[in-house]
């Protein structure tokens, strides 16, 4: 009889459920002259204030020799300010870059590897990561998480823009009803394109 007693109380006791987490995925084959060399799975995690975006690329290709390129990014914005950025690049299993950005009472603080520091003393609402969730509809800037440096965006018309780096590089990002479809992107140590899946 007990048995059925904690079975009724389960089933009529309202089991906790986080009903203010809305999770978006997104997922893009990599491509090297025309032939799919990887892939870049994005997700974006909405939590009542916080919005949490993860990004995970991989891109295995052969250059001169093998060449293993692995992107992980984790950037978390709060009221629809950055508050936190995380990125660690790996190439052929050794770090290539690991950066640090984190919102300190009025500025943001950017550290790197090399222990380079930058201060930010602008809000930053818009940074890279976001790209591939959200059209830069008026957005003329947008924050690097990988060098810390504000990167220029220029419409080009019909729903495409270039992103311009801060050594000039630049990538184009096309959109389809406010999504990302398909990118042309200056990795520095890879060249690519992203198509959605």
């Amino acid at each position: 009889m007990k048995i059925w007693y904690f079975i009724l109380c389960y089933l009529l006791v309202p089991q906790k459920s986080d009903k203010h987490l809305v999770k978006t995925s997104i997922e893009f084959d990599i491509l090297l002259r025309n032939k799919v060399v990887g892939q870049l799975i994005a997700t974006k995690v909405n939590k009542e204030s916080k919005t949490y975006y993860h990004s995970s690329t991989t891109i295995k290709t052969k250059i001169i020799r093998e060449v293993l390129v692995n992107y992980k990014y984790d950037v978390v914005f709060d009221h629809s300010l950055l508050k936190q950025a995380d990125v660690f690049i790996t190439v052929n299993d050794k770090t290539h870059a690991e950066t640090h950005t984190t919102r300190i009472d009025d500025y943001y603080q950017f550290k790197d590897d090399d222990k380079n520091s930058i201060r930010h003393h602008s809000p930053i609402n818009y940074s890279t990561i976001l790209l591939y969730f959200i059209e830069p509809i008026n957005i003329e800037t947008c924050f690097s998480e990988e060098d810390g440096s504000i990167n220029r965006i220029v419409s080009l018309g019909n729903h495409v823009y270039k992103k311009i780096n801060s050594k000039g590089k630049e990538n184009i990002y096309y959109y389809k009803d406010g999504i990302l479809s398909k990118a042309k992107i200056d990795g520095g140590l890879v060249s690519f394109q992203m198509i959605a899946k």
